[in-house]
């Protein structure tokens, strides 16, 4: 199971990769637009180095025809080397893109994804991650769920190694669903993942632990300096 930022903010991922088995970093156009007024490869290579040689970093294109989607493919590529996951929307176009791209070696994360079909073309056509949007799906009354489960079932059928990489999600209930539906990764705003360790019964169960030891053995005690 892969955990994987949805973000740009170099802050964010120091502090989420610090704390968290975090394996890689999803961009879009519009989270490096929150970033303001940057160097755009800079901060990409910014957050490359980061992450180090044994996580992934998912970047996508913004040309609409095939063509468009290779010439930005290749610049990512000479900026950012050979091992940069060039994020496409599963359109038409496309699909093309992602056919000549994966013929030339090219990894490919197929996006936007919001039907059976379109992922089921995009592993066809060569895409390594798929990222059906669970949230976006849910909000135009698509069953999301049964649609992650037969990609998956379809991944195996096809003993493909593609993988799921879920992504747009509201809560933490979607998140575990997605995972309950046989998914390989998630793609998840960090403060989603703080969320899960902000709950008060968690905060009381640590208290609980440190006032009854502190109780018997003295205060400020812990097993460093019994």
């Amino acid at each position: 199971m892969e955990f994987i930022l949805d973000t740009a903010n170099l802050s964010t991922i120091e502090k989420a990769l610090d704390l968290y088995p975090i394996d890689g970093v999803t961009t879009n156009p519009s989270i490096l637009a929150k970033e303001g007024a940057i160097d755009v490869f800079a901060h990409l290579k910014a957050i490359q180095k980061q992450l180090g040689p044994d996580r992934s970093l998912h970047v996508q294109t913004l040309s609409d025809t095939a063509e468009g989607i290779m010439a930005e493919a290749a610049v990512l590529r000479q900026h950012l080397g050979s091992t940069v996951y060039v994020k496409i929307p599963t359109t038409p176009q496309g699909l093309k893109a992602m056919k000549h791209l994966h013929a030339q070696g090219v990894r490919i994360t197929a996006t936007a994804i919001y039907s059976k079909l379109q992922a089921f073309l995009a592993i066809n056509a060569g895409a390594d991650y798929l990222a059906p949007y669970v949230n976006r799906m849910a909000n135009l009354d698509i069953d999301a769920m049964d649609v992650l489960s037969s990609i998956s079932a379809y991944i195996a059928n096809a003993q493909s190694s593609a993988k799921i990489v879920a992504a747009s999600f509201k809560n933490l209930a979607q998140i575990n669903a997605a995972i309950e539906a046989g998914v390989q990764a998630v793609t998840v705003d960090p403060s989603l993942l703080d969320a899960i360790f902000s709950s008060a019964p968690l905060a009381k169960a640590v208290s609980d632990f440190t006032r009854d030891f502190e109780a018997r053995f003295g205060s400020g005690k812990n097993l460093t300096n019994l």
